[in-house]
């Protein structure tokens, strides 16, 4: 009889760099169901503390603009730009319907297109 095994998960371990976009999780808050646990940020710095010699990360919360201080990297994960920039990378330009592709990729062709907006089709 065999014993079914358990898969344990290892994350790589990450180096942030400053002006990286991370999303973090404040631990106590996601525990005991407290909203606002979540939220995207952006580096600020690294620092070592004193004693333990643990870095840790100071980050500015983008929705608020508030800085965030002392932040353990084992709650941050970084948000790559790959997929932010999904949308507009796999738009369907061979669509006529602008309402096909998301905004984001709308803007991103009418600023590559500059003022010749024509050969786009209106906006509905």
């Amino acid at each position: 009889m065999t014993q079914p095994q358990t898969q344990a998960t290892t994350r790589p371990q990450v180096t942030y760099t400053q002006g990286d976009i991370v999303l973090f999780r404040d631990a106590e808050k996601f525990w005991l169901g407290q909203p606002g646990n979540t939220f995207v940020g952006r580096v600020e710095r690294s620092w070592r503390h004193a004693d333990t010699r643990k870095v840790f990360y100071d980050l500015t919360e983008l929705s608020g603009n508030r800085a965030r201080a002392g932040i353990d990297p084992a709650y941050m994960r970084l948000l790559p730009a790959t997929d932010a920039m999904h949308d507009i990378d796999t738009a369907p330009l061979s669509e006529p319907d602008t309402g096909a592709m998301t905004p984001a990729a709308v803007a991103w062709l009418r600023q590559q297109l500059g003022q010749d907006s024509s050969a786009l089709p209106a906006r509905p």
